[in-house]
């Protein structure tokens, strides 16, 4: 199928889609289908009869069994309602409408992503989303230059022109980036700090989920090269705060080298010792047992400051977001604004 036109709006996207040759005489709820490829068989069924695929010139409601043709121009519609709604204990998160822009000039913006927003429309996320948002607020195309995990919050780069975007790009593929992420960890084995993680990161062959990365030696030839620099701010008993230093850029590479080393992220469903908690969260079953381990809704990282090259040096800083200031005052009783003075003080010199 050909892709003709997306239109994202905090409410409403809609795609306009040509039947290709290959298609021709194809099922209805197949065809679309394919590219809804998040969405179930009865998920799109129940999209077709609510009228919200339509195919151009014929009557609708259509049947999930209509015959489409070549040529034949499909357009499908998704509405917010609650298709992004997400739940903790039963109830549901409030989640920050507005975002903190920590940094803007004509050309680029750096904002403070929240938890739960995506970088951009990706599966059934397709609103709450940094460039839905940020397009939509300038009425202007944006251009995401790298991207948080969804859970992660904090500083976020995007440029206003494709020139800029090109620039900034480089930037990240010629490693003159620097980044720091804040994190708060449960502490099950004693380190020296400051330390570097070596560890390469990889998948299993037949492990599930297939996206967690696996922690193999600094001289073995399985996964991909990957190094991490921690510093401690505070600990307790229990708990670490401390700031991550990625020198590489491999998914889940934080997450993953902090567990290896016995300081698994607070909050963190894939990287706490059993993976099945990950596949309770994702079918909606989590357990008691499983809210008390995780005690916050996502995992506890937080892209706390970025430096880039651009104009000489451009250092945005983006403070503790109000999930994690909420556990930090109310579980361990910390001054949230001093903590945040102490990583501005960390960070200039380290960067």
């Amino acid at each position: 199928m050909s892709e003709l036109k997306k239109v994202f709006t905090p409410e409403k996207f809609e795609a306009t889609l040509l039947v290709d040759e290959e298609y021709d005489g194809k099922r209805l709820d197949q065809f679309v289908g394919e590219y809804l490829v998040s969405f179930s068989r009865e998920q799109v069924k129940a999209k077709i009869k609510k009228g919200e695929i339509l195919i151009e010139g014929r009557p609708h409601p259509h049947k999930p069994s209509t015959k489409i043709y070549h040529r034949e121009i499909i357009k499908v519609f998704t509405y917010k309602g609650t298709l992004e709604d997400v739940y903790w204990r039963g109830k549901k998160l409030d989640l920050p409408k507005e975002c903190e822009i920590i940094y803007r000039d004509p050309n680029m913006i750096i904002m403070n992503k929240p938890p739960y927003m995506t970088t951009h429309p990706t599966g059934k996320h397709l609103f709450y989303c940094a460039t839905v948002y940020l397009e939509t607020l300038l009425n202007q195309p944006v251009h995401n230059i790298h991207r948080l995990d969804r859970e992660t919050s904090g500083a976020m780069v995007m440029c206003l022109n494709p020139e800029v975007a090109n620039e900034c790009t480089k930037y990240f593929e010629n490693n003159e980036v620097k980044k720091c992420y804040f994190f708060i960890a449960h502490k099950e084995k004693d380190n020296t700090f400051p330390f570097t993680a070596n560890e390469r990161l990889g998948e299993k062959e037949n492990f599930l989920p297939r996206m967690f990365a696996h922690c193999f030696p600094e001289d073995s030839h399985e996964g991909k090269r990957a190094q991490t620099l921690f510093h401690i701010i505070k600990e307790s008993k229990d708990y670490i705060l401390g700031l991550a230093f990625p020198k590489t850029g491999r998914q889940h590479q934080i997450r993953s080298h902090a567990a290896f080393h016995g300081l698994p992220l607070l909050g963190d469903k894939l990287y706490n010792g059993d993976v099945n908690i990950f596949r309770r969260y994702k079918d909606d079953e989590p357990t008691d047992e499983d809210f008390d381990k995780m005690q916050i809704s996502r995992h506890a990282l937080h892209a706390a400051a970025i430096k880039l090259p651009y104009k000489d040096g451009l250092i945005a800083r983006a403070n503790i977001p109000f999930d994690l200031r909420e556990w930090l005052e109310n579980k361990l009783n910390e001054d949230v604004d001093a903590l945040d003075l102490e990583i501005d003080r960390l960070i200039k010199d380290i960067f």
